[in-house]
């Protein structure tokens, strides 16, 4: 059995991890180059995309931001999962919530702005407090901006007026003051079977997920059916097959979808050590058809971004129930470096962990870390 992934990044590099013991092959495509690459070491293959198509059984995608002729070759070919539309609809924020007010699915109160006159106009529906995201391209906070008050509003509209806002949208939305933000894993193979990992909690810094913890503490049954069941009518819709993250909003006892991600994602990283069967694996199984693997989390895990830095210590290395993930790449500010995984007993166990990694470690580079590590120390189980 043949994969081809489009995307030459960590995510590929890790599919293609889980993919080998299960005696599947997998290339990438560097969509940058278009050229066919080994995800481990990128050496360029001497094939070409149509070659590497046809000998693939099946075709995905490490991140939704596929160029669109790349993205309707693949299409065309028959072999691509997940669907055209659910990738489209992960890259596209117009489609994404003309998907949820489609299925009825709680998100964020908004408008779809194509000049900035209309500004105003979100402004008098929306009240004042705006995120205002572009439609396209916009990841890890960049493509976003904050109105606090309406005295900000021409400095916004004269920013924005350089941009086409009638070939990218913009989606501006009110500024939901949530109790916490947190994420679903689910995948759905072939035959419409879904299983979901625990619910993880997220902690972000300058819109980038620096920690996630799961299963997430302190979440009620009714909770967690409301994240299943917006994931399996996404899953439906969009005839879903492999691994689909949807990000939420908590607020008080509901849900609201801030956005989905078509694709393996961050914030289950933490399923490689901390669940019977991960995420990547998972995902392979479920495009490849082969029968989906157990998502129960196995005790309490932390997951924790290296960004933005290499002068960590490897003898972190020495912690019991610490694992390091590098992704080889050079340093620059803000580029996810690779991850830690964290597993313990019981929350307090995880804490300890955290507590002694923070030891090996630039903490300036990690600044949600300690504070994590104390409010899961508090945890009465």
């Amino acid at each position: 059995m043949n994969v081809l992934v489009y995307g030459a990044g960590q995510l590929a590099q890790m599919m293609y991890l889980a993919a080998v013991p299960l005696g599947i092959k997998l290339r990438a495509v560097d969509v940058k180059t278009n050229t066919i690459v080994d995800p481990v070491s990128k050496q360029t293959l001497a094939l070409s995309i149509e070659e590497a198509i046809e000998q693939a059984d099946v075709l995905t995608v490490e991140f939704e931001h596929v160029p669109e002729d790349l993205l309707e070759q693949a299409h065309q070919s028959g072999k691509l999962m997940p669907s055209i539309a659910s990738i489209q609809a992960g890259a596209d924020r117009v489609l994404e919530k003309q998907a949820l007010t489609k299925l009825a699915i709680a998100n964020c109160e908004h408008l779809i702005v194509t000049q900035v006159e209309q500004l105003e106009e979100a402004v008098e529906k929306l009240g004042e407090k705006l995120i205002v995201k572009s439609s396209r391209d916009g990841y890890d906070g960049y493509g976003q901006w904050r109105l606090s008050s309406k005295e900000q509003l021409p400095e916004l509209q004269s920013e924005l007026s350089k941009l086409d806002l009638e070939k990218v949208p913009l989606i501006v939305e009110t500024m939901v003051p949530f109790d916490r933000e947190l994420s679903l894993i689910g995948v759905r193979n072939q035959s419409g079977e879904v299983r979901c990992y625990p619910l993880a909690e997220n902690l972000h810094h300058q819109g980038q997920l620096h920690v996630s913890v799961a299963p997430a503490p302190t979440v009620s049954a009714e909770l967690n059916a409301q994240a299943q069941q917006a994931f399996t009518k996404l899953a439906n819709e969009f005839d879903y097959v492999g691994v689909l993250a949807v990000e939420f909003f908590q607020v008080g006892d509901a849900l609201l979808v801030n956005e989905i991600a078509p694709r393996v994602h961050n914030s289950g990283h933490w399923s490689m050590q901390g669940a019977d069967t991960s995420q990547f694996e998972n995902h392979i199984r479920a495009i490849t058809d082969l029968p989906l693997g157990n998502t129960d989390a196995n005790g309490k895990s932390a997951m924790i971004n290296i960004i933005g830095c290499d002068d960590y210590s490897e003898d972190l290395l020495s912690i019991r129930n610490c694992h390091l993930h590098v992704y080889g790449k050079s340093v620059r500010p803000k580029r996810k470096m690779g991850h830690i995984n964290l597993t313990g007993d019981s929350f307090q166990s995880l804490a300890e962990v955290m507590t002694t990694l923070a030891k090996y470690l630039p903490l300036n580079h990690f600044p949600k870390l300690l504070g994590e590590a104390d409010k899961l120390s508090d945890i009465k189980e």
